[in-house]
């Protein structure tokens, strides 16, 4: 009985890394073309964590290895892959299936863009120098 507990755990694990890092493959792939990255010379990997991190947050599931947590990292994927399908209606349409409705996809973009805003900002941050207060 231990040895099956441990068999499903592990699988489960493996699963939710697969699953993790087809959406970070996914951003990734998005953080490479992006023109603002280039512009302000952002390492695309380092944009890539950021945002797989910042938008896990408000992912749904309670935990890394809940199953929502695991199906919203094959619609985040999906949702980011979105630029290379050939036909866009039909990916909408699916899209707005997986997720529930056009209102849960809706929030699902907007989830993904004010992660990759608010990344971008941070680590903009991080890289200019602190300008002291005049006294």
């Amino acid at each position: 009985m231990k040895k099956l507990l441990l068999i499903c755990t592990v699988s489960a694990f493996l699963t939710a890394c697969a699953d993790k890092e087809s959406y970070e493959t996914a951003v990734l792939a998005q953080m490479q073309t992006e023109k603002d990255l280039k512009d302000y010379k952002i390492d695309p990997e380092q944009m890539t964590e950021c945002v797989v991190d910042l938008s896990s947050k408000k992912m749904p599931g309670v935990f890394p290895f809940d199953p929502n947590r695991l199906e919203a990292y094959q619609n985040y994927t999906k949702m980011v892959m979105m630029d290379s399908v050939k036909d866009k209606q039909k990916m909408l349409n699916d899209l707005r299936e997986l997720f529930g409705s056009p209102q849960d996809l809706a929030e699902a973009h907007s989830n993904y863009t004010m992660s990759v805003m608010d990344c971008i900002a941070a680590i903009i941050k991080k890289s200019e120098p602190e300008i002291e207060p005049k006294d």
